[in-house]
């Protein structure tokens, strides 16, 4: 018998649910080649009103797992940092906890890099983004003090390896505490040029979203914005089946299924081009040779005439007015005031924030 497409009405809510328990009773009824699809047909929408973006800073020396607009679920590797090695042989003389604080100027075209030993007490509040000034203290130690005007880019734990060269001058290498191996880094241990003092820290996603990746001159940006799953059809699936008797009973009886849209009684199959649209959308059927898996649409609370403030790159802290919105690029057009002009600049959705 001919399988063909017809449409379960289920209660709203419970269609993933369905599908699941549908799955699991072909599969154990060996009913694949009866039934062999069941879809939810859902698309992706970017929550572009949260504030709660998900940022990860990595320098241009890391290998990227990940593209602008990919779409990454939670725990999806997105980016690799190189391993630390050996520059010239030598001998560990001293390991200890440190902090790395990375100070960019606001231009984001300069920044530097202190490396702070616990001991000496780093300053407690220096969280990134925090503003920080020429002369500002970052430890307790009066040894530590800010060179240049900006903020934090990164305040994160690290160890300070210190290895002695056979010419009696000393080379330090910065290892974040991730990747840091104490039977590998430690004091009195003869190390070789070349030789990995520690594996190259993996970063993961932390939530299910969408990439953008920012380059500036002194590192990348890997932002993920958040993401959630919302139904074409709410109350509704799709199923690919050869009906009879028992195949209709079969499905009906599965719990939360209110039966299928019928006309006269009877299963109403869906027509060829409506077959067509359901296989497309779930990633069934290819469209010019590319399969799509799911719709995927940018869900903006952001419009023209809106008020909003650059949160990330070159014009941050500005406030101006929305006056174009691409959905397709996430991109808007938004007015802002420099040197007391009017100014048109485009920015990413993922650096403003609405206001």
């Amino acid at each position: 018998m001919k399988k063909e497409w017809y449409i379960i009405h289920t209660i709203t809510g419970y269609e993933n649910k369905v599908k699941e328990n549908l799955e699991a009773k072909i599969k154990a009824q060996g009913y694949e080649n009866i039934i062999p699809n069941v879809v939810v047909l859902e698309e992706t929408v970017i929550d572009t009103s949260s504030k709660s973006l998900e940022r990860h800073i990595v320098s241009h020396d890391a290998k990227l797992h990940v593209s602008n607009g990919m779409d990454v679920e939670k725990g999806d590797l997105i980016a690799e940092e190189p391993a630390v090695k050996v520059r010239r042989d030598g001998t560990i003389v001293d390991v200890t906890n440190a902090r790395r604080i990375v100070i960019e100027t606001t231009d984001k075209k300069f920044s530097k890099t202190y490396v702070i030993p616990e001991s000496a007490k780093p300053v407690s509040g220096l969280r990134v983004g925090a503003n920080v000034f020429q002369g500002t203290f970052l430890a307790a130690s009066d040894e530590y003090i800010c060179d240049i005007d900006g903020k934090v880019a990164i305040n994160e734990k690290v160890k300070k390896v210190v290895v002695r060269t056979i010419l009696g001058d000393e080379d330090v290498y910065v290892i974040h505490v991730d990747v840091f191996n104490p039977n590998v880094c430690k004091k009195g241990v003869v190390v070789k040029a070349g030789q990995v003092l520690a594996e190259g820290r993996k970063i993961y996603a932390k939530s299910t979203g969408r990439v953008a990746i920012v380059e500036y001159p002194t590192r990348k940006e890997i932002v993920i914005q958040k993401t959630k799953k919302r139904k074409l059809y709410p109350g509704y699936l799709f199923v690919e089946m050869i009906m009879n008797d028992h195949t209709w009973e079969f499905v009906r009886s599965t719990p939360f299924v209110m039966g299928f849209v019928s006309a006269g009684g009877r299963p109403l199959p869906l027509k060829p081009q409506e077959v067509h649209y359901i296989k497309r959308l779930a990633g069934l059927e290819e469209i010019h040779h590319e399969a799509k898996a799911q719709v995927t649409k940018v869900e903006l609370e952001i419009q023209p005439g809106d008020s909003v403030k650059i949160i990330t790159g070159p014009f941050e802290g500005f406030v101006g007015v929305v006056k174009e919105v691409d959905e397709e690029k996430q991109e808007l057009k938004v007015n802002i005031t420099i040197f007391g002009r009017e100014t048109p600049v485009t920015v990413h959705v993922s650096e403003v924030e609405k206001i």
